[in-house]
């Protein structure tokens, strides 16, 4: 074994090194080694190395283990109880014996654990043997951590249950009404457009028959309709935040905030608030079809998938609330709340586990959001489509946040620096539509077909285009990106 699989770990804090040399000197597992495998399991994951540590400067000294086979044994014996670990999630070839520069040390790789299981807690006590893990090393969870654990532990969407304190009329009428609005124009006939606005708020999740059998709001149905001075009857910290700070000689030059008073402050309007006024800054191509220019990209899709990944998959409960900036340079979108999932899982097509599965299904009913997955894997390849940098998604603990950083800076390719904007146009249309002719190039440049033929023989010409068709004379033909 080399020293590579430490390293990698070092920077985001998912490696530990203890000395664990015992009082003999034979090796011993130390007691902070349970609040570590607590952490780790409890966040992201890591490796505990036994038999090893890190100076001050960062370098590695391996000083060994006499009796590695003894730790291990001692590791186990108490790993399987049920009185110093909570859950049994260490498999034994998590547990390993390597050997680095001749000495041999015990290698314990601590995975994520399954949220159904978490918080994993040590010694039986759940809100004091529960730890996390941060920059500054392992912390005793604090009670609302925990809790939050618990609440993302269970099988059921925390959004289904009806809101204990609210009310039918706390859903804003005029919020419904656009929302059925829009269903409406979406899905011609269907069965439920004939429902009354009780019956209709009932199928899509929003309202569900309580014990004394009469309607009440589930909590997405008061997030997504309500009023802000109400949600905050049911989620006090609830906070929905749009800030443009684009400027540099103000703070901000547009805020949208839920507890304003001058607009509802529900998750539908402030997703519709939002993305209107974000996609302004979307430089990107239009598509052209027909004769018709189409302005909805993948990008666009993106950026709709992104906020509404932030909204479905916040935890309402924690503070700070939602907040969603527009920089020059960049979008940044936060949500309460981690992962539910490894991230590396999240990004792969069709993997989903979101926190309030009912408001995603409710923006899914109007086409906004991925319901078959995270959507994750939308946003990746519609900024990638209109050759932004790649977005970064950042996970923080202790409270737990999510952040996601859409770049707007656009990826200049070098030999695009040495093309007009007409030729930029023709490869962008290219690109978006798999191919462009001259008629489609004449509309978008808005020039004759003359100037727009010859703007596409010359990207043949440079190698960026090939022509396909019969003659110059063929109805059909047209070029494609090299």
């Amino acid at each position: 074994m080399d020293l590579s699989e430490f390293g990698q770990f070092k920077e985001d804090n998912r490696l530990e090194m203890k000395a664990a040399q015992g009082r003999d000197g034979n090796g011993a597992v130390p007691r902070s080694t349970w609040e570590t495998l607590s952490a780790f399991a409890n966040t992201s994951g890591g490796i505990i190395a036994l038999g090893a540590e890190e100076s001050e400067d960062g370098i590695f000294n391996i000083v060994g283990i006499k009796n590695p086979d003894k730790v291990i044994d001692d590791f186990w014996n108490a790993a399987l109880s049920e009185e110093k670990v909570s859950a049994r999630f260490i498999q034994d070839s998590h547990v390993t014996k390597e050997t680095v520069n001749d000495k041999e040390i015990v290698v314990i790789r601590v995975p994520r654990a399954d949220r159904h299981i978490r918080p994993v807690h040590i010694n039986g006590d759940l809100f004091g043997g529960t730890f996390r893990r941060a920059h500054t090393g392992d912390h005793r969870c604090s009670r609302e951590e925990v809790l939050s654990m618990l609440r993302d532990s269970s099988t059921s969407s925390q959004d289904g249950e009806i809101a204990k304190s609210g009310r039918m009329e706390y859903l804003n009428r005029e919020t419904i009404t656009k929302y059925r609005r829009r269903f409406d124009s979406l899905n011609n006939n269907h069965v439920w457009s004939d429902f009354g606005d009780l019956e209709f708020l009932e199928a899509i999740g929003a309202i569900t028959p309580g014990d004394d059998g009469e309607m009440h709001p589930t909590c997405a149905g008061l997030l997504m309709f309500g009023e802000h001075r109400f949600i905050t009857h049911e989620f006090p910290h609830y906070l929905v935040d749009y800030r443009q700070e684009t400027g540099s000689n103000e703070r901000w030059e547009d805020r949208l905030v839920s507890f304003s008073g001058d607009w509802t402050g529900n998750l539908y309007d402030f997703f519709f608030h939002v993305y209107n006024k974000m996609k302004v800054a979307l430089r990107v191509p239009f598509r052209i079809e027909g004769i018709d220019r189409i302005d909805d990209t993948p990008a666009h899709r993106a950026l709709r998938e992104a906020i509404a990944n932030c909204l479905t998959n916040a935890n309402w409960h924690e503070r700070r609330g939602v907040v969603c900036i527009w920089h020059e340079e960049a979008f940044e979108i936060a949500n309460p709340g981690d992962f539910r999932m490894p991230i590396e899982e999240a990004m792969k097509p069709g993997k989903s586990d979101p926190r309030n599965e009912v408001l995603l299904g409710m923006f899914a009913l109007v086409d906004v959001g991925e319901r078959a997955g995270s959507g994750i894997d939308k946003v990746m390849g519609g900024w990638a489509w209109a050759e932004y940098p790649e977005p970064i998604y950042e996970i923080e603990y202790g409270p737990d946040r999510t952040t996601l950083t859409l770049p707007l800076l656009e990826v200049i390719k070098n030999n695009r620096q040495q093309l007009n904007s007409n030729e930029i146009t023709a490869i962008d249309l290219a690109r978006a539509n798999g191919r462009v002719t001259t008629r489609e190039l004449a509309y978008a440049l808005q020039k004759s077909e003359k100037t727009a033929g010859s703007v596409l023989k010359g990207l043949a010409e440079k190698g960026e285009l090939i022509w396909h068709g019969k003659s110059r004379r063929d109805p059909s033909q047209h070029y494609t990106l090299a």
